[in-house]
């Protein structure tokens, strides 16, 4: 039997983690390596922003001890 060095492209199912100005990188849940990452520069989807190494969502909510449903339909139903 001979053993045989071997490449498998994983690319697609590592997922990244925001940790301290760094992507922490995990294949099936095992870490496997990090990077750093500046956030100056970073485009974002609306309603997310990238502010001090840290990932924010903006989101309206509502406030207040009377807080009731805001997206009712006329019947009632929410």
């Amino acid at each position: 039997m001979v053993l045989e060095p071997k490449k498998l492209d994983v690319t697609s199912r590592v997922t990244g983690r925001l940790k301290n100005g760094e992507v922490e990188l995990f294949l099936d849940g095992q870490p496997i390596g990090k990077t750093s990452l500046p956030l100056d520069g970073l485009t974002m989807e609306p309603n997310f922003e990238a502010k001090e190494n840290k990932i924010y969502q903006n989101y309206t909510s509502t406030e207040g001890h009377d807080a009731r449903y805001t997206d009712c339909d006329e019947g009632g139903w929410c």
